[in-house]
């Protein structure tokens, strides 16, 4: 077993916890055990072996309440970019109690974690049987959309819904769960696609009078990143597996205006965020670059970043190996008005 964590439920303050489970024979056996405790969803002799035989290849998560195993969920990948829900069981006298909602975040969280970008699950379409119509109802209450029904894959009594998921946040989930990460990383490379998909959204940000005055580097390679580490001190996001530079150009806009700190800043957030889209984890550290004793200087130095050029902040990208902290906020009614200064904004 690996990676045990609690997870709340409303059965009266019992606690329950679920864990990845990682010995074939261990998947077998739980399996087995929670699927023939299921005659109303998994009678078919022949269908619930197979479920339980593929377990053993599968991606696996058990609950476990007072030392008894209540339930299971396997993935499987089906393509590059999605994961499929395969199976999942929990104990009657268990149902409503909070197992699948917590079997089925581990799971979402894991295939988030890993890079897919979808979750589907196949079930039997509603209207057909009470039991699967309740099965229905719990995937949509997950999140699950209808994709599409194929009436001859288990046959016409038993038409297959298909429902996906998307494992990506939506705007607003990434705009609010955008976090200043300062721990460490995991050592996995963050594709040159990805880094691209992140200077892309960078140089997508508005500047004033359109003087495009930032210039974006990314750094990947081992050696250099070694180089540009040894000249940060104190030493921050020494563990990241990339960097990305931001330059600047002091060029001003119209009359003796510049907006070159304008233009840099919004760049920056468009680029924390589409990191937080991609699942990543990433620090703006500005004033530790540009502070009297210049390290942004001796940064550019390295990249061979010519003048009028000044690199003015570093941000890590990669995957984070703890949860980010997250800061306390002032209430929104203290920050935010409608139609006047202390004015209420309802939301």
């Amino acid at each position: 077993m690996a990676g045990k964590a609690s997870a709340g439920d409303d059965s009266g303050g019992k606690s329950m916890t679920v864990f990845q489970v990682d010995d074939p024979e261990r998947k077998q056996s739980i399996a087995r055990e929670i699927l023939e405790a299921l005659p109303d969803w998994f009678e078919n002799t022949e269908a619930r072996e197979q479920y339980i035989r593929e377990s053993r290849e599968r991606v696996f998560f058990a609950a476990e309440r007072e030392g008894r195993t209540i339930g299971f969920l396997c993935l499987k990948e089906t393509g590059s970019c999605t994961v499929e829900l395969a199976v999942m069981g929990v104990r009657m006298e268990y149902h409503r109690q909070g197992a699948g909602r917590a079997l089925f975040q581990a799971a979402r969280d894991y295939a988030a974690a890993a890079g897919y970008a979808f979750m589907q699950v196949k079930t039997v379409q509603m209207g057909y049987y009470e039991d699967y119509d309740r099965t229905n109802r719990f995937y949509r209450s997950l999140g699950f959309r209808e994709f599409e029904v194929i009436p001859s894959l288990w046959g016409k009594e038993n038409p297959c819904q298909i429902y996906i998921l998307s494992l990506r946040e939506s705007p607003r989930e990434v705009i609010l769960n955008r976090r200043s990460y300062r721990g460490k990383y995991k050592p996995e490379k963050v594709p040159e696609a990805d880094l691209a998909l992140i200077l892309e959204a960078g140089l997508a940000a508005p500047s004033g009078c359109n003087r495009q005055t930032t210039s974006l580097i990314a750094v990947d390679d081992e050696a250099l990143l070694d180089r540009l580490r040894a000249e940060i001190d104190p030493p921050v996001a020494e563990t990241a597996p990339a960097l990305i530079c931001v330059l600047t150009q002091r060029i001003n806009a119209y009359r003796d205006r510049c907006f070159a700190t304008q233009d840099y800043a919004a760049a920056i957030e468009n680029m924390l965020l589409m990191i937080r889209a991609l699942g990543y984890e990433s620090c703006w550290y500005e004033g530790h670059i540009t502070d009297t004793d210049r390290i942004g200087d001796r940064l550019a130095a390295i990249l061979g970043v010519p003048e009028p050029y000044e690199l003015v902040c570093i941000l890590p990208v990669g995957r984070a190996e703890s949860e980010p902290a997250v800061p306390k906020k002032k209430p929104f009614e203290e920050r935010a008005w409608m139609n006047g200064f202390g004015n209420p904004c309802r939301r």
